[in-house]
């Protein structure tokens, strides 16, 4: 079963974890310090609660759709990048509290979505050296801009900016990619 994923970065995370325990009617799937996420049955959502800094406002800080297996993270690379969409890969990196497979673009708004599945859980928030092991690959995408660059051991072909680390926030026009995380 797929499921949309809502992240959201929260300055008070125990009280965010309250009031979506009371609104969805279910407890943490997983609680680590700083990250929460809820696996909620109905509607099926995956709702990761991140912490921000002290003070500042509920904010969204990216989108996702959890999927079964690597198959479906690959087999949504390639319909992403063949619709012409600037995709970013990140094979077995670790980050919030999880190793994952994913795929990320970056909607109109700047708004950043990965396709990703959860391999097995981690003790790592902060992506790991592990995510450089294979790198990422922005492939070119319609709208993407020529001599980008590159963070965190990710590869950039003619595309996108690429970013990693878990929150990371989107930069310039929307074919930068960014890679949050959860």
């Amino acid at each position: 079963m797929s499921r949309v994923q809502l992240a959201l970065r929260v300055s008070d995370l125990e009280g965010s974890i309250a009031f979506y325990s009371k609104l969805f009617g279910t407890e943490p799937a997983k609680l680590r310090p700083g990250y929460a996420n809820f696996a909620i049955a109905d509607p099926p959502l995956k709702l990761v609660l991140i912490e921000g800094a002290e003070d500042e406002p509920t904010r969204l800080d990216h989108l996702g759709v959890e999927v079964e297996d690597s198959t479906q993270v690959h087999d949504a690379t390639e319909r992403l990048a063949s619709a012409g969409l600037a995709t970013l890969e990140e094979n077995d990196t670790s980050c919030c509290y999880a190793l994952q497979d994913k795929v990320w673009v970056t909607g109109p708004g700047a708004e950043p979505w990965e396709v990703y599945v959860v391999k097995a859980d981690t003790d790592s928030m902060t992506k790991t050296d592990s995510m450089t092991k294979t790198g990422a690959t922005a492939k070119t995408g319609a709208t993407a801009k020529t001599g980008a660059t590159a963070k965190t051991g990710a590869t950039a072909k003619s595309g996108a900016t690429a970013r990693s680390g878990c929150g990371a926030t989107p930069q310039g026009d929307s074919a930068d990619l960014t890679g949050a995380c959860c």
